[in-house]
């Protein structure tokens, strides 16, 4: 075919099988379909059948883009993937809250306005032994909250081996600049003491924080003085001590300290995510003191940072489970961080007995800034390297990693249910390789 020889858009709608699409998204798509074929035919390529090259244009603008997908990686907490999957309780709350009205801000007794933040705070009190709790939208906007609350216009004394950037060119100097607060970066990279902040501390400081590194680790000779002295510290100036711990872990989870030891050791505020090892939505919270917290709760900012109705259903679902120490196995993130290797390899054996794979050893990895050093010991099933990107594209979309020219579908990540899923998955990619 030349390219004199491509229909018009107009001829090409007036196909019957396009007639009962609505036109603008057929127009759209008809465009769509003719540049496509006019780069085939530069590229010395037939074009194939165009109206369905619509058709499947169609299809595709359609389709929702924010879609589920199958994590075959490995890696728990995976950010690009959504970070932690839901719990069914949590799911449950959030058809119920959502579906109808609901009392996020009415208070049922009095009658009348209530407060969205009073929702969670039992809980979230019980669970930490805090004074007092608030939730925004995610673990940066509470450590922006609390800055700015605290500190604006004044100085906020913090170590120069916590700056540190994460996720996509985030960068915790930033977070700092926004709030309005003045950085005082104590110490070396390597090495902080305690003395370092006593010497810095003068009538502008306002606030000693203490950041969680996430990914970062440094090993060797390295020296951070302990949450307890930094408490000591910011007790005898006066000072409060915010502590942003970032990975959300509310129990024991390897070494990642819990929002109720740093309340213990002497923080005055604790900072923390929804979606990582909580196994929550995406959510910040804060717990400490009560005065403190009110003044996070008054802050101009604190309306725009809030979290909805659907993320505190959802945290409230969550947290309801974490209160119970028997429902561990009901967060996704918690059972398939705790889960035998066993059982893990026992899901690997039938994916590769179903799909012609083999089964290979592995290590898993908790992602989302926690415990970065873990090696969670895993099962993958290894299909051809060639199957990679078909399995990304289909439906579901499956995400493995590319290792040694072979395509690993870690099994630690994949449920029980989902391997059948993924089977069928792999069937239809080589159908389309």
């Amino acid at each position: 075919m030349r390219l004199r020889d491509l229909p018009s858009v107009d001829e090409l709608l007036r196909d019957e099988r396009l007639a009962s699409e609505p036109h603008e998204l057929a127009l759209a798509a008809a465009r769509a379909a003719l540049e496509h074929a006019r780069d085939e035919i530069r590229a010395g390529n037939d074009p194939g059948s165009l109206v369905d090259a619509v058709m499947c244009e169609l299809e595709r603008s359609s389709r929702p883009s924010l879609r589920r997908v199958l994590n075959a990686t490995g890696v728990l907490i995976h950010t690009n993937l959504g970070r932690a999957p839901l719990a069914e309780a949590a799911l449950a709350r959030v058809t119920e809250v959502g579906s109808g009205y609901s009392n996020l801000e009415y208070d049922l007794e009095a009658g009348l306005r209530g407060s969205r933040q009073d929702h969670l705070g039992p809980l979230l009190e019980r669970l930490t032994g805090a004074e007092a709790a608030l939730v925004v939208n995610n673990n940066a906007a509470a450590v922006l909250l609390a800055l700015a609350a605290l500190a604006e216009g004044r100085e906020v004394v913090v170590s120069r081996g916590e700056l540190i950037e994460i996720g996509d060119g985030f960068r915790i100097p930033d977070v700092l600049a926004r709030s309005g607060a003045l950085l005082v970066e104590v110490g070396t990279t390597n090495r902080t003491r305690a003395s370092d902040y006593e010497r810095v501390i003068g009538p502008d400081t306002a606030v000693l924080l203490r950041v969680h590194q996430s990914n970062f680790r440094l090993v060797g000779f390295t020296e951070r003085p302990k949450l307890e002295q930094l408490g000591r510290i910011a007790q005898r100036f006066g000072l409060p001590l915010v502590d942003d711990l970032g990975s959300g872990a509310v129990g024991r989870v390897g070494d990642e300290p819990t929002p109720a030891e740093s309340l213990r050791a002497g923080a005055d505020l604790v900072c923390f995510s929804g979606d990582k090892l909580l196994g929550g939505p995406q959510a910040g919270v804060v717990v400490g003191r009560a005065g403190l917290v009110e003044r996070l709760r008054q802050h101009p900012l604190q309306r725009a940072l809030r979290a909805d109705k659907l993320t505190l259903a959802a945290l409230e679902g969550t947290l309801a489970l974490a209160l119970d120490p028997s429902a561990r196995d009901e967060v996704p993130v918690l059972r398939m961080l705790h889960e035998p290797v066993e059982s893990v390899r026992a899901r690997a054996e039938r994916l590769a007995e179903l799909v012609g794979g083999e089964v290979e050893d592995t290590v898993a990895r908790v992602g989302g800034g926690a415990l970065p050093l873990a090696e969670l010991p895993s099962a993958a099933c290894a299909v051809e390297e060639g199957l990679a990107e078909p399995l990304r594209l289909g439906e579901p979309p499956v995400i493995g990693l590319i290792r040694d020219g072979r395509t690993l579908l870690d099994c630690r990540t994949l449920t029980d249910a989902e391997i059948d899923e993924v089977a069928a998955a792999v069937f239809a990619a080589r159908v389309d390789a």
